[in-house]
């Protein structure tokens, strides 16, 4: 793949991760005036998980650092728009969310309940199962850390 093919789809990866942003920013009643920028952080968001993802990290790391910077924008926005740094994270971090590994988890938990215990089924369930579990913990820890980091309150000296 060329530089202007990964550009290209990033470009569209980005597009598309804004578009659920800006959805449950909807469903979450975000004012009108944040959600373009809700948008706006869930492509970037997505986007630097999927650069980082290209450069040869994987998936787990990936979405911790984007939910890092999804954070860190998110409080910086939130002191110029004099908002809540959630208006701006929570939506903008759904799109990260790992719903096929979630999902392949259940269906082969339901296969297994279905057709009896199959060693190549218990395979895909633990791994789609860990996949998801640590992806979804690396966003929660990852969006969690700016606030932990930037609001800490200092010892007095």
């Amino acid at each position: 793949m060329g530089v202007a093919d990964f550009i290209l789809a990033l470009l569209q990866d980005m597009a598309l991760a804004a578009i659920p942003a800006a959805g449950f920013a909807m469903v979450f009643n975000v004012p009108r005036r944040a959600l373009p920028y809700c948008a706006l952080l869930g492509a970037i968001g997505h986007g630097s998980r999927m650069a980082l993802m290209a450069a040869g990290i994987n998936i787990e790391w990936s979405s911790f650092v984007a939910a890092i910077l999804i954070g860190t924008i998110g409080i910086q926005w939130s002191r110029w728009y004099l908002a809540h740094p959630k208006v701006f994270t929570v939506a903008a971090v759904i799109p990260m969310f790992p719903g096929i590994s979630a999902y392949t988890a259940m269906i082969s938990a339901v296969k297994m309940s279905h057709f009896g215990y199959s060693e190549d089924l218990m395979i895909l369930l633990m791994t789609n199962f860990l996949k998801a579990s640590f992806i979804v913990g690396a966003l929660s820890i990852g969006l969690s850390l700016p606030g932990l980091w930037l609001y800490r309150k200092r010892p007095r000296v």
